[in-house]
């Protein structure tokens, strides 16, 4: 018999979730077999798979340790070179600055040193992190930038941190501000409110007026800072975070993101690789507000985090627009 004590890094999760993370291998079935026929109990007593963990409580495994070695793969910490620069960290919350070209996530089996990779590696050599030890919880990534938009990306180091940042960027707590330019001269400030669905065999979205059966509403807010040249400086505020969400709303107002290869001008593109180097969209998650943000995070609430502009994207802004554009 093997006996597990619940931790505070595993507490707020089914009983039913835990043991499918603690034996990685083994099928839900399994597990329901195991608590129907008592081979799994819950601080002493027959449980159903769906009891809320709390820290200190009991679960005993009448298992052998050959079924339990067979149901549990080792988590393998690869080394991962880190390219992230760290804006806010606690006890619980990460806030770092992804640069343009690192993936958040791996997309395919091949993909390594992405932004996770190199997040759990630096818990892992600051001690707050041991796979060997945590055999139910990873830290993990709260939100999300596209491959190629550079900005601030936030992580739960702990079951708390991930949970509660999590609810609070759901129910809207957190705010999201890009910094972006564009074709073409916005005056002012508005709001888009469209449906986006993928568009099947591309990694792009489609915009409609109305919801269909795949579409999920979208919301955008944008501000005027600056205009120039045939180009608009614009702040982005992300009221909902679909996938390629800003990007796809201002080619549907006709202003594309400067550098975007996917919905953006080839021409306009060509002319700032040549000219400055740009190489990705210009899209910056450049601030994020903890507004109203209540309960365990209670504490960051009001809080800013700014992440710095990419070198690139400040040489474009001086010799666009100038020097006194007031971007924060």
């Amino acid at each position: 018999m093997k006996e597990i004590r619940i931790t505070k890094n595993e507490e707020n999760q089914r009983l039913d979730k835990f043991l499918l993370k603690y034996m990685n291998k083994a099928s839900k079935a399994f597990i329901y077999k195991m608590l129907r026929k008592k081979r799994i109990k819950y601080n002493g007593k027959k449980a159903e798979g769906n009891e809320l963990l709390r820290a200190g409580d009991s679960l005993s495994l009448y298992l052998s340790e050959e079924t339990m070695t067979s149901f549990m793969e080792e988590k393998i910490l690869p080394e991962a070179k880190r390219h992230f620069a760290v804006i806010y960290e606690d006890d619980d919350v990460l806030a770092v600055a992804k640069p343009a070209g690192l993936l958040t996530h791996p997309e395919k089996s091949e993909d390594k040193d992405t932004l996770i990779d190199q997040i759990l590696f630096y818990l892992y050599q600051k001690g707050q992190y041991a796979p060997s030890m945590e055999s139910t919880f990873t830290p993990a990534l709260c939100n999300r930038l596209d491959r190629n938009t550079s900005g601030i990306v936030l992580a739960g180091k702990t079951l708390k941190g991930v949970q509660s940042l999590n609810e609070a960027i759901r129910s809207r707590q957190v705010d999201k501000y890009y910094l972006t330019m564009v074709r073409g001269e916005v005056k002012e400030a508005g709001e888009i409110s469209a449906f986006l669905s993928k568009e099947e065999g591309k990694n792009q979205v489609r915009i409609s007026k109305e919801a269909g059966i795949h579409g999920k509403e979208s919301i955008t807010r944008y501000r005027h800072l600056a205009y120039h040249s045939g180009y608009t400086l614009l702040e982005i505020h992300l009221i909902t975070g679909k996938t390629h969400q800003i990007r796809a709303h201002m080619q549907d107002m006709g202003h594309p993101v400067v550098g975007d290869r996917k919905y953006g001008d080839t021409k306009v593109n060509q002319e700032f690789r040549q000219v400055f180097g740009l190489s990705n969209q210009f899209l910056h998650g450049a601030r994020l507000v903890f507004s109203d943000t209540n309960g365990s995070l209670g504490y960051l609430k009001g809080k800013t985090l700014i992440a710095p502009l990419p070198k690139v994207f400040q040489q474009i802004v001086e010799d666009i627009f100038g020097k006194n554009v007031e971007l924060e």
